[in-house]
């Protein structure tokens, strides 16, 4: 699958979930433009959902607990949640977090308004914006079978459009292996913190549930998206059609009518088996289409988020 061919996304219903549209994200021409206006439009629509009461407010506030300092309470919050809430301390609420995004040739595919890496590197910066926000110490490390681009994580001025630029201009990776880049970050990580992996997954599975398990060995909190093409979980093709594999560069000429239950019960099982490792092991997984809003991914960031408070 190589081609990319243009479709308009239809905007959802949900209070706010309109600025996540990939159609409507799309036409922003910065990354930064794209990241706000997700984050803002994602809170927007918090507030006026029925998870009224859970945003991204939980970094800064804690509930209040009879006995607490009443100066500390924050009538602001209160006046928009009708609930009582006291100021953290900054070093309560820190925590140091880490993007991993995957740049191989196979996220270069899409049939929608955005690539496997366009979404992708969208929803990083989206949750970079989200953890500057909460006052998180946000790091990136980009990769294909190793390694490719690194941001150290950090909360100073700058720090977040540094990490944006890095974003924007990430090469092009070649193979994935994204077992060698998890055993050499679960190697260097000196601190717990959260860790949000963005990949296709296309891999070993073996060799991803390992390295996976490696970090939350170390005590990180991780979450796993795995995005894909709608037409890689729908594969809607007819006739007779070319396939490449955009890795290999390898062409096969087939009629998808006679392959597609062979390959929709391929993808189906490896993406059951992802779940069933990664949930064995703890670790939140989260199978994204790239047509479909980002509001799902961002909710569970801010539930992972939450366990490590």
């Amino acid at each position: 699958m190589s081609e990319r061919r243009a479709a308009a996304g239809a905007p959802v219903g949900a209070a706010g979930s309109r600025h996540l549209d990939p159609a409507l994200i799309a036409r922003l021409q910065t990354l930064e433009l794209k990241a706000r206006a997700i984050v803002e439009g994602f809170i927007s629509g918090l507030h006026r959902s029925p998870f009224r009461g859970f945003s991204v407010e939980f970094a800064e506030y804690r509930p209040y607990i009879p006995g607490d300092d009443l100066s500390s309470l924050d009538w602001k919050v209160y006046a928009r949640s009708d609930r009582h809430f006291v100021r953290k301390f900054e070093e309560e609420t820190n925590v140091e977090c880490h993007l991993l995004v995957d740049v191989s040739r196979s996220m270069q595919y899409g049939t929608g308004p955005m690539t496997k890496r366009e979404y992708a590197v969208t929803l990083a910066a989206s949750l970079a914006y989200l953890m500057q926000r909460q006052r998180d110490a946000a790091g990136l490390m980009a990769f294909d079978d190793d390694i490719v681009a690194r941001v150290p994580p950090g909360t100073r001025t700058g720090h977040l459009r540094a990490l944006l630029a890095e974003l924007d201009r990430l090469p092009e990776g070649a193979t994935s292996d994204l077992g060698k880049p998890l055993e050499q970050l679960a190697g260097a990580l000196m601190r717990r913190g959260v860790i949000a992996v963005i990949s296709d997954l296309l891999d070993d599975p073996a060799n991803v549930l390992r390295g996976l398990s490696l970090l939350r060995a170390r005590g990180s909190d991780v979450i796993v998206f795995q995005v894909l093409d709608r037409a890689e979980l729908t594969f809607p093709f007819e006739g007779v059609a070319a396939f490449r594999d955009l890795e290999s560069g390898e062409d096969v000429l087939t009629r998808p009518a006679e392959v597609r239950d062979q390959y929709l019960s391929a993808i189906d099982g490896l993406c059951r088996e992802y779940a069933s490792g990664l949930g064995a092991a703890g670790i939140e997984y989260v199978r994204l289409d790239t047509h479909e809003p980002l509001d799902r991914a961002l909710v569970a960031w801010l539930k992972t988020r939450a366990r490590r408070r």
